[in-house]
């Protein structure tokens, strides 16, 4: 089959690799008739999370059920399927506390409690490194997918890939920022990053009856996106001073309830910025995340969905004490909301394929990934379909 593979730093390339085959008894093998490029991906792909031998990417994926093992019950051939990015058993402790991504089964090789930087890590993820399990992503013909009596939803027929696909990670993810956070209705929801998960953090906040919704970029068109696909109001990131003065002038001089940092350690940087990582022998910045800190009112809420893989520095702690702020991060319990998201999809209550700008064959992937990186012609959001 064909499927796209990391190499090395920038190098993706379709190869050709052995068809995938059932390995235990729960397994299903999924023939790809979507999947899609994700900013988490980036971190693999630029080299700032390390991936030493080839490995097909890829977490946001669906399609149709082609085999499955003796012990799957739910799950029959010719099924079509939507599929959460973690990996996840579904009967261990974690999983029967709603925390899919770490799971205590389905990284045997890298698990552990402390969570370092490249030991004893948290559950497996799809096509996210060795140390995330070693599984084979779905940008690819075919997919092995572990567990699959806990993991693939079977979609309804009247509804098309491009309205569920992203029901795999980043609709679920921009969700959790606002759950965490607890919205109920009224709030002043503050977002950083107008890529497609803070997108779906913007859609997520109207959906739990936000009074206000912010967002920022450092690019006009993600902003334009984000106007028209969520109905955010928009900040073009000049500063990160100025950045928070303007929501805490759009917020009575308090600050945002929510800040939600949807960016990670890889934002947009200038040359100050690259010379303070090297100085502190940091990888990437944590900018975007002091930036919420300050932005947040005292006793307000930052959520984190941007991914974090290393340590920084002069980390404001006392900010964090004075301002009373709480603060969750982490992969997103994909499992746990993909239900209620799946039907609110179907009832119509939020569209999610109105981000997609590039639709690519699997044979263009390579394209995709570097017009994603380098925010080329306008992309928001790639999907590739493997069958074309």
């Amino acid at each position: 089959m064909k499927a796209l593979r990391i190499h090395g730093p920038r190098d993706v390339r379709v190869d050709t690799v052995d068809d995938p085959e059932i390995h235990e008894s729960r397994d299903a093998i999924i023939r790809v008739t979507s999947t899609a490029i994700c900013g988490s991906d980036l971190h693999i792909y630029n080299g700032s999370i390390p991936q030493p031998t080839p490995q097909t990417l890829g977490h946001e994926f669906m399609g149709i059920v082609e085999e499955v093992g003796k012990g799957v019950t739910n799950l029959k051939r010719g099924d079509r399927v939507v599929v959460p990015f973690p990996v996840a058993c579904g009967h261990c402790l974690f999983c029967n506390h709603e925390l899919p991504g770490h799971c205590e089964n389905s990284n045997p090789d890298h698990y552990g409690p402390e969570g370092g930087l490249m030991t004893e890590k948290g559950g497996a993820l799809f096509g996210y490194t060795s140390l995330y399990g070693g599984y084979d992503g779905g940008q690819a013909e075919y997919v092995r997918v572990p567990y699959a009596n806990n993991g693939p939803r079977k979609v309804p027929d009247n509804l098309t890939d491009e309205q569920v696909l992203f029901l795999t990670d980043i609709f679920p993810t921009g969700y959790s920022g606002i759950d965490w956070a607890g919205v109920k209705g009224g709030e002043t929801v503050a977002i950083f990053g107008a890529g497609p998960v803070g997108i779906m953090a913007a859609k997520s906040a109207w959906l739990r009856g936000a009074k206000r919704v912010i967002i920022v970029d450092t690019q006009q068109y993600r902003l334009d996106m984000a106007k028209k696909a969520a109905k955010a109001e928009g900040i073009l990131w000049e500063s990160n001073k100025q950045v928070v003065d303007e929501i805490r002038s759009m917020s009575g001089g308090y600050g945002a309830d929510v800040c939600v940092e949807a960016v990670g350690f890889e934002p947009d940087r200038n040359l100050l910025d690259r010379a303070k990582a090297v100085a502190n022998l940091e990888k990437g910045s944590d900018k975007v995340l002091l930036a919420c800190m300050s932005a947040v009112r005292r006793g307000g809420f930052v959520s984190v969905l941007g991914v974090y893989s290393s340590p920084f520095d002069n980390f404001p702690i006392h900010q964090l004490f004075d301002k009373g702020i709480i603060m969750q991060a982490g992969q997103a319990p994909a499992h746990k909301h993909i239900d209620k998201l799946l039907q609110h999809v179907a009832n119509g209550d939020v569209k999610l394929d109105d981000i997609i700008t590039h639709r690519l064959p699997l044979s263009q992937a390579p394209h995709g990934y570097d017009i994603f990186r380098h925010k080329k012609d306008g992309c928001v959001k790639v999907v590739l379909k493997p069958g074309e």
